[in-house]
């Protein structure tokens, strides 16, 4: 949004509240940032030049002088929002500036005459009016300036959101689900490196359905398969099969180039800027790289659907004429039990989505539908520092939002002007707690990671998305079994690599499926 086109104190809360949202970072879930901003525009509404300011604040990115902020300070210093509490400076620059924020990390700026720590009978909550500084006991030498660079230069609304932070002990909501927003940028991810089996979790709700009765563990077809995500269009995203076992926890700051899959039956080479990588596995590629499965509600509709690997990239639509085995379309299958709510979901699942395999096994989703599609995927949630199956992702539809990369824009000019070397490498993030098992944020316990089974593994490399409708906290659905049209997606060279993985390190046998 430009400064000319935002919003003044005048304008309905709604309204406010709306340009408002479009610049939050995405670390807390939809519901609990729009309650937030709510509760905080209600309470300025008679103090207008104040609400302008955190208007301006706000949607310049704090490349706008601007005032104080206040609201009343609470008896214990805390605010309470939807039922969990925190500190209201904390809350708002998580929310606006730095999701990975903890509390010991912020420092007013000079000319902030209501700063929390003034003790004030109001406090500032004006994220521009706090700087980031290094937390205590924060080891610096583990931080670089390039995976600096990464951070600073990318400003985009990032959806990481870490453990560990005690001031705020009921803000991460437990093990429930959230729904994570992937709304459109020009984020390019930067790939996280290949982590130990100590580091796996399985999915929440996740159980393996009876689609596949093809593919067992031992086939010598499967493979595990660990894909960190790069953003490298809006709206489209990779999933990247990079596993190796017992490697050290990841680093940040460097890109990978995904060549174009050569002819099924030759080796994948990876390429990236630091030079050749060789491919993890020997073994030639599967016949098929992909299954896929279509469910209604917890029921499978129509056969399985195996795309061969002569064929990397697949549609999967609405529509009734297939061509070729390059395309999926739902329109076509039949079923007597269908309800008229199922109907009215599949008559908007249109062009769909389009999955292409790259490299040695990287999957991409490009969402074509005039709807968004929500994801369950351990690496999506990896890649927004969230434990393994807490998270439903949200695709919207949309590859290019002008308002959002002028936003962009403006953030990185001012970022750039402002950030000093040291500060820099603190907001670089990504510092591993003491309770951490191989980098991995969220920690998970050792006893967690030790109960691991093979079907936790084979859920690695499962995708599940849902047309139209969500589930988790944000909807009426608990489970994706709950929404009216979904698919179910096997990716057979990491099945493959899984089953190279087991040879090479057994494991327990599998638990029970949740």
């Amino acid at each position: 949004m430009s400064i000319t086109n935002m919003p003044t104190s005048n304008d309905a809360c709604l309204s406010i509240v709306h340009s408002l949202m479009c610049h939050r970072q995405g670390a807390e879930s939809e519901t609990f940032a729009k309650r937030a901003i709510e509760s905080l525009v209600k309470k300025l509404k008679e103090k207008k030049d104040e609400l302008d300011s955190l208007i301006t604040a706000i949607t310049t990115n704090g490349a706008h002088p601007s005032k104080c902020v206040t609201i009343q300070r609470t008896l214990d210093g805390r605010l309470q929002v939807a039922g969990r509490k925190g500190f209201p400076h904390v809350i708002y620059t998580r929310l606006w500036r730095w999701p990975d924020l903890h509390k010991n990390e912020l420092k007013h700026v000079k000319y902030c005459q209501f700063a929390f720590d003034l003790k004030c009978d109001n406090v500032c909550v004006n994220p521009y009016h706090y700087d980031r500084v290094v937390s205590p006991g924060i080891d610096l030498s583990s931080l670089t300036l390039t995976s600096t660079a990464t951070s600073l230069g990318l400003m985009v609304k990032d959806e990481y959101d870490f453990d560990g932070q005690p001031q705020l002990p009921t803000m991460d909501g437990g093990h429930s689900l959230q729904t994570i927003q992937h709304p459109p940028s020009s984020r390019v991810g930067t790939p996280l490196e290949p982590f130990s089996t100590a580091g796996l979790l399985p999915l929440a709700d996740a159980r393996t359905t009876s689609a596949f009765p093809n593919i067992s563990v031992g086939s010598g077809s499967e493979g595990l398969l660990h894909h960190p995500i790069h953003f490298i269009s809006p709206n489209f995203m990779a999933l990247n099969s990079s596993f190796m076992p017992n490697m050290p926890h990841h680093q940040n700051g460097h890109l990978q180039h995904h060549p174009p899959m050569p002819h099924p039956g030759h080796y994948w080479p990876v390429h990236n800027e630091h030079g050749f990588q060789p491919p993890i596995s020997n073994h030639p590629a599967p016949d098929y790289w992909c299954s896929t499965a279509y469910f209604e509600m917890d029921v499978q509709v129509g056969e399985t659907f195996k795309v061969p690997s002569t064929c990397p990239v697949v549609t999967v639509d609405g529509y009734v004429d297939p061509s070729g085995g390059d395309r999926f379309c739902l329109g076509q299958l039949s079923n007597v039990h269908r309800t008229e709510a199922i109907e009215r979901a599949r008559l908007h699942i249109g062009k769909g989505i389009q999955l292409e395999c790259k490299g040695e096994g990287d999957v991409w989703v490009r969402c074509h539908s005039d709807h968004a599609v929500f994801v369950q995927s351990y690496y999506l949630d990896r890649e927004a520092g969230r434990a393994p199956g807490d998270a439903v992702h949200k695709i919207y539809p949309s590859v290019f939002d002008l308002h959002q990369c002028h936003r962009q824009m403006q953030q990185q000019a001012a970022t750039a002007q402002a950030a000093a070397a040291a500060q820099a490498a603190s907001i670089a993030g990504n510092v591993s707690g003491p309770g951490s098992v191989g980098g991995i944020a969220p920690a998970i316990s050792l006893s967690a990671a030790a109960g691991i089974g093979v079907d936790d593994l084979r859920r690695l490399c499962i995708l599940r998305m849902s047309f139209v409708k969500g589930w988790g906290p944000d909807y009426p659905r608990t489970s994706i079994k709950e929404t009216p049209c979904w698919i179910e997606i096997h990716l057979h060279r990491a099945l493959q690599l899984l089953d190279e993985v087991l040879h090479t390190m057994p494991i327990a046998d599998p638990q029970p499926l949740d």
